[in-house]
């Protein structure tokens, strides 16, 4: 299982690398380049998921949404 992420924010473009949550989803993350509070896409279960290059432990595991 792939524990880190890279998210990009689709507003600023910036780029960060978080460890992510092995139990539970992701629902809101702090962009630390602009501040923008990212939030999940329609149909995903987390910002992993939506803005990250990894998806979040949860789908890794099952192949499918966790939600």
């Amino acid at each position: 299982m792939i524990r880190e992420s890279t998210i990009t924010c689709p507003s600023c473009g910036h780029q960060h690398t978080e460890m992510m949550p092995t139990d539970a989803c992701q629902f809101f993350y702090d962009c630390k380049g602009c501040g923008t509070v990212l939030k999940p896409k329609a149909g995903d279960c987390c910002v992993f998921c939506s803005f990250g290059d990894v998806a979040c432990p949860p789908v890794q595991e099952t192949g499918k949404s966790c939600c």
